[in-house]
């Protein structure tokens, strides 16, 4: 756990309903200071990754807030962006750069003082040294995977959001991302992670967000203002909800 979380909040959470017309979960209220890891868990299909573009800026909230340092969240604003790096599901990259040229136009492009030696210390790390001449497009699965993890930390960040990073990793793989992602947040960087791992969230959760629908038929049923809120419950709790047998 990190060593002093509930500090300020860098980024706050006020009941925030996300969907695409009509509410995927029941609203999300938490705070994550820096240096403090919250995760996101529950059933694929909850709405996780739902709530966490909206906390990059990707999708309009149907209701509530998002703030970053007291400012509603914009990915418009360069202020933002220097401040949030974030990973989904998705080949963000520039296919007809070399991995080794992506990740250094990324960590020029954001200002890192000798870009190159941090690329090749982050393509040690993702053991993607041996790939940096190839295309993205070559690459197999869990190197992509690893590309994309390397393009957020190559450079500055205050707050890492991150959609299930595990996927497409193999075991030491995932391993040696739990104790990245630990160092990083015990370095001050605030983490918001879905995730269905339980080592992930074992090692980096200070509290977890569990992503549901609201009782007595949820929060698209009940309507936006009577939803009841997703439980916010510790690591050990969190864990039970990923390990449950799917239903």
């Amino acid at each position: 756990m990190s060593a002093a979380p509930g500090g300020p909040a860098l980024l706050e959470l006020d009941r925030l309903v996300v969907g695409y017309g009509r509410p995927v979960c029941a609203p999300v209220s938490v705070r994550v200071a820096a240096g403090e890891a919250v995760c996101l868990v529950g059933a694929n299909g909850a709405g996780k990754s739902t709530v966490l573009r909206a906390v990059a800026g990707l999708l309009e909230p149907i209701a509530g807030r998002v703030r970053l340092r007291g400012e509603p969240v914009d990915e418009r604003r360069a202020a933002f962006r220097r401040e949030v790096a974030s990973v989904f599901d998705e080949d963000a990259w520039f296919g007809e750069l070399s991995v080794a040229e992506h990740l250094e136009l990324v960590a020029r492009g954001h200002g890192v003082r000798d870009a190159e030696a941090v690329v090749d210390a982050e393509l040690e790390r993702q053991r993607l040294t041996g790939a940096a001449d190839q295309l993205p497009a070559s690459l197999s699965s869990g190197q992509k995977r690893r590309l994309l993890l390397a393009a957020a930390l190559v450079r500055p960040r205050a707050l890492l959001l991150l959609d299930e990073p595990e996927q497409r990793l193999d075991p030491p793989g995932r391993r040696a991302l739990a104790e990245r992602l630990a160092a990083e947040r015990d370095a001050g960087t605030a983490l918001l992670v879905a995730t269905h791992d339980v080592v992930l969230l074992r090692r980096l959760a200070d509290r977890a967000v569990v992503v549901d629908d609201a009782p007595a038929g949820g929060a698209a049923a009940q309507g936006v203002g009577t939803a009841v809120a997703c439980r916010v419950v510790d690591a050990q709790e969190a864990a039970r909800v990923v390990s449950a047998p799917v239903r």
